[in-house]
């Protein structure tokens, strides 16, 4: 079996500690919370998401 390609399901700035989640219901990217606390970071953030960091898109096919 050839590798997979999966997608993130989460997502956090580097500036401003902004953290969104996938829903996949919705097919969108929604504000992730934390002790029931939206996650927003700041409004005006032109968002650095961590798209070099350590998640890997390629997953590889269990035997």
């Amino acid at each position: 079996m050839s590798p997979q390609v999966r997608t993130p399901t989460a997502r956090v700035c580097e500036r401003c500690g902004r953290a969104e989640r996938w829903d996949s219901d919705l097919e969108a990217w929604q504000l992730a919370r934390e002790d029931g606390e939206k996650q927003v970071g700041n409004p005006h953030c032109l968002h650095e998401w961590d798209i070099n960091g350590t998640f890997n898109p390629v997953a590889e096919p269990e035997e």
